[in-house]
């Protein structure tokens, strides 16, 4: 039987629901986002998907998505693998602001070529914006050289390549079925690897919060057949 990887961008979190850029930064589930947790892993235990491990970024709401997934599918016991590069996309000196507020000021094109193009970044985040990550410890271990101030997703791919390779493909071998829970934008990421989306045409991929996506994939470490548990996947909508 091949391997099974299942993607899941964590449920609503409290910025979603506020409509904030919050990149790197640390914030909850909202109360939506704890029942689309729940109700992904409704899914996957009616699916009677084996998941034997998950790997998470280190930020709580794709932590706790897993969690709430993986106890409503029945999984709970299974190991959890937490790193930062399944973290979401640095939003640089737009993480903490309001996104209809940031188009007032910058301009509707201009903030969506930051949204959504594939290799323009946003400004790098200042010492004195109130949200930069860098003194979380839970990032104490990334060298400075390659701790970002602000990511395109052509940087997230980057960064993210090497944890397929090295952990997620590994565990896909040997252990048969592995959910990565993340972010809209990690995901996006990995999606355009796996599916071999063109540069200009991922500006239109969607990754709905808390559905989970199915890939089979064939020996040579690529999908042979895709299902996402919900018609919304690959959907325009930005």
């Amino acid at each position: 039987m091949n391997p099974t990887l299942i993607l899941l961008r964590h449920g609503q979190s409290t910025w979603n629901k506020e409509n904030r850029f919050t990149g790197w930064w640390d914030v909850p589930l909202s109360d939506q986002g704890e029942r689309e947790a729940r109700q992904a892993g409704r899914s996957l235990r009616n699916l009677e998907v084996p998941v034997a491990v998950a790997h998470t970024s280190v930020l709580t709401r794709a932590i706790h998505t897993c969690e709430l997934a993986l106890t409503e599918a029945g999984r709970n016991r299974i190991r959890l693998k937490r790193h930062w590069r399944l973290n979401e996309r640095h939003y640089g000196d737009l993480t903490g602001r309001d996104k209809a507020e940031t188009a007032a000021i910058y301009g509707v094109e201009q903030v969506q070529r930051w949204r959504r193009s594939y290799a323009t970044a946003p400004p790098a985040i200042t010492d004195d914006n109130p949200f930069n990550p860098a003194d979380d410890p839970r990032f104490d271990d990334i060298a400075p050289q390659v701790f970002p101030v602000g990511e395109a997703l052509k940087d997230v791919l980057e960064r993210l390549l090497p944890y397929w390779f090295d952990c997620l493909t590994p565990d896909l071998r040997r252990l048969g079925c592995v959910l990565v829970s993340a972010h809209g934008n990690s995901l996006r990421a990995l999606v355009k690897h796996l599916d071999e989306i063109a540069d200009n045409e991922i500006s239109g991929v969607e990754i709905p919060t808390g559905v989970p996506i199915l890939y089979e994939i064939g020996a040579d470490m690529m999908p042979s057949r895709r299902m996402a548990i919900n018609e919304r996947f690959l959907s325009t909508d930005s």
